[in-house]
């Protein structure tokens, strides 16, 4: 589907009231953040450029098991991001969009959390 950027932004924002409030409760020091296409610094080697260029969206950061307690000086926050071309690429109308970021928001905040990809999986938020 086509939309805007201010419209996917709408959505994200929709978006972020359907994450439960106990996970969004749980984020320390973290930023959300849109662009339009994961760039080469996002690039897992573990995935084929195919699979890079369709990420719906990354965390950046430090988890917070694995935070000491010198992790916070001068640390920046750490971010989601999330990819507006791949997340309305895969989505066939703005509904479906709102659900796919919210799971990609979870997952991501998943990450943030200490919560594994495999675990993700198995709790739905893949």
């Amino acid at each position: 589907m086509q939309i805007s950027e201010e419209d996917f932004e709408s959505a994200v924002r929709a978006a972020l009231d359907e994450v439960p409030s106990e996970l969004l409760d749980m984020l320390d020091n973290v930023a959300f953040f849109v662009e339009d296409e994961p760039g080469p610094e996002y690039a897992d080697p573990a995935f084929s450029t195919e699979e890079n260029a369709e990420l719906l969206g990354i965390y950046v950061g430090t988890p917070l098991t694995d935070r000491d307690g010198g992790w916070a000086a001068g640390a920046l926050p750490d971010r989601i991001v999330l990819f507006r071309g791949p997340l309305s690429r895969m989505c066939a109308d703005i509904d479906e969009l709102r659900e796919e970021i919210t799971i990609t928001i979870v997952h991501e905040a998943g990450h943030h959390v200490g919560i594994d990809e495999q675990r993700l999986h198995d709790l739905g938020w893949a």
